[in-house]
């Protein structure tokens, strides 16, 4: 069951890799305001980079972010470009990388159907729980 933003702040910078700590910051600073622990705001400054990441591989002309924010989970979801990395024929090992550690730190991750949005969310206390 996917929670519903009771927030949401939107973030919108150009895809470039300078823009990746004002996009980690941000995502951290919201995550503290959602009284995540220490261990579950690492892991969404992590997902955030790494959605940044894959957001500016898909070669758009800027990165929209949307951060959701409920009383027990957090969103983002990262505007994609035309360039959406296909995992099978992808030659870029990197993005199999960003990958995987987006599904391992994230408590749901994926792209959605027409390819425009990536989508990754991190429950409250789910780092606690491992």
């Amino acid at each position: 069951m996917v929670a519903v933003p009771s927030k949401t702040v939107r973030l919108s910078v150009p895809a470039e890799a300078t823009f990746a700590r004002a996009v980690r910051m941000m995502a951290a600073n919201l995550a503290v305001d959602c009284d995540m622990s220490v261990d579950d705001v690492e892991d969404v400054r992590m997902a955030a980079e790494e959605g940044f990441v894959y957001s500016c591989a898909t070669k758009p002309g800027s990165c929209d972010i949307a951060f959701g924010l409920a009383h027990d989970q957090m969103s983002m979801d990262f505007s994609l470009g035309s360039s959406v990395p296909d995992p099978e024929e992808s030659p870029d090992a990197s993005l199999d990388l960003v990958e995987l550690l987006l599904s391992a730190i994230c408590d749901d991750f994926g792209v959605s159907e027409d390819g425009a949005t990536l989508h990754l969310s991190k429950r409250v206390g789910a780092a606690d729980a491992e």
